[in-house]
């Protein structure tokens, strides 16, 4: 009955696991959209105020690469904020769970092969004994 047990524990905490996972997923998705959307708001009217700004001392060509570069670091650095994100305490803790009690099924299941072994061995010598 311990090996069921240890595998429904596994099931638990892999299940709590993932539905850690996930709502870190989505709130990460979510985060990253609102992070788009005031990134374009933030831009078109830094465009504007920019390419105004800019034109007066260069020529456009200029100006536009000037804001297309800057329009590539900002978005860089939101991306990194976005990937940094780790695993939370609660995952690493039911990973750790599930590990420990993946590890004892398996040591179940070994120490009931080597015992079954053993019987067979043991019944084996009983009957050539008697015969």
């Amino acid at each position: 009955m311990r090996p069921l047990r240890l595998a429904r524990i596994a099931a638990e905490a892999e299940g709590i696991r993932l539905r850690s996972r996930a709502r870190r997923a989505m709130v990460r998705i979510a985060l990253m959209i609102l992070a788009l959307a005031l990134l374009l708001a933030a831009a078109a009217f830094g465009h504007v105020a920019a390419w105004f700004w800019l034109r007066q001392r260069w020529e456009p060509q200029v100006a536009a690469l000037v804001l297309a570069g800057a329009d590539a670091v900002l978005a860089f650095l939101v991306l990194l904020l976005a990937a940094r994100s780790t695993d939370s305490r609660v995952e690493r803790e039911a990973l750790a769970v599930r590990q420990r009690a993946v590890e004892s099924i398996a040591g179940t299941f070994a120490f009931s092969a080597l015992a079954g072994q053993l019987l067979r061995i043991v019944a084996d010598f009983v009957r050539r004994g008697r015969s």
